[in-house]
């Protein structure tokens, strides 16, 4: 009898479990949208880290904008020595300034 009610429980927890996982990837998805859009800069996304971002590879951030794809994304994080598959929510503050300026740099040539 014990074991019905573990597997209950165990099952609530799968459930809640799946719950934040949709809640987390609807985030994202609408984060990326913003992204995608120029409403939101990736830049901001990397210096703020909402929770959505936390978990986050910064290659994922870097490719939700437009015009940014596996090679742009890799070059300008080798130029700065962070590795591809780095979550934003693991980044320190100096690179969190390095990546933002970095960004910052790469947006104003592209609108020159």
């Amino acid at each position: 009898m014990g074991n019905i009610a573990a597997f209950g429980a165990g099952q609530a927890q799968h459930l809640q479990a799946l719950e934040h996982a949709n809640r987390v990837r609807l985030a994202r998805a609408e984060m990326k949208r913003r992204i995608a859009a120029g409403d939101l800069p990736a830049a901001e996304v990397i210096l703020s880290c909402p929770w959505e971002a936390e978990s986050m590879s910064i290659s994922d951030v870097l490719m939700s904008q437009k015009r940014w794809g596996r090679a742009r994304c890799r070059r300008l994080l080798t130029s700065i020595s962070i590795p591809e598959n780095k979550r934003v929510g693991t980044l320190t503050e100096r690179q969190r300034a390095i990546v933002a300026t970095t960004l910052s740099g790469e947006r104003s040539l592209a609108l020159a």
